[in-house]
């Protein structure tokens, strides 16, 4: 996506991607407070109405995802009990149902672990050699792509996080809390809760927010 604007910035259907993607937490009264993470030189974000909204926190994100969520956990730290439940979505990911964002929180409710919205793998998947040829076909039985939210208690995400600076390869929250030794439970969400990732992302994630009303 190269550009003079970051994708989360993006026009998108009127609004931002940003604002699509926060749009659906902002619309539910039990979130008590968002935490957007920002780039240390982001200057966009003051010019959004959202920034005034006394609902979110903005702060400096960092060089990865897990850096990002780390700092957005610590700066609740003041408010938040270890069994309350946290939610993290990806900012360039504006087409979340209310209907899945329903889903996750009454599935994971009284869950002992938390989990994830996740949709299962439809297509057949190949494994390559180091010659770009066909190695073997991977069967994609009780295969999932992992989609955001995520959503973990406060106290076992922390910790998860808090570990995972000894270097684990760590590419989501549930891969974090998964290297505690838990199951996070799966969640089954819309296989269009697409990221943005190229350009023609864009037009898809307008038509499915035109066909959500």
């Amino acid at each position: 996506m190269a550009g003079a604007l970051p994708k989360q910035y993006l026009p998108l259907a009127g609004r931002t991607v940003l604002e699509w993607s926060l749009a659906p937490f902002l619309a539910r009264p039990e979130f008590h407070s968002i935490v957007v993470a920002l780039s240390p030189d982001d200057a966009r974000w003051p010019s959004l109405p959202l920034a005034q909204d006394r609902r979110i926190l903005a702060v400096t994100g960092g060089a990865d995802r897990v850096d990002s969520v780390r700092a957005g956990l610590m700066a609740i730290a003041e408010h938040a009990h270890a069994q309350d439940w946290v939610l993290v979505h990806d900012a360039a990911r504006p087409c979340l149902t209310p209907g899945d964002l329903n889903q996750l929180l009454v599935t994971l409710a009284g869950d002992s672990v938390g989990g994830l919205l996740a949709a299962p793998v439809p297509d057949t998947l190949k494994r390559a050699g180091a010659d770009g040829r066909v190695d073997v076909t991977v069967s994609r039985l009780q295969l999932w792509r992992a989609l955001t939210p995520q959503m973990f208690r406060y106290g076992v995400l922390r910790q998860a996080l808090e570990q995972s600076a000894s270097g684990a390869q760590i590419t989501d929250e549930a891969s974090a809390v998964e290297a505690l030794g838990l199951k996070p439970l799966l969640v089954a969400g819309r296989s269009d809760n697409l990221k943005i990732t190229v350009a023609e992302d864009l037009a898809t994630a307008e038509r499915q927010l035109a066909d959500l009303g």
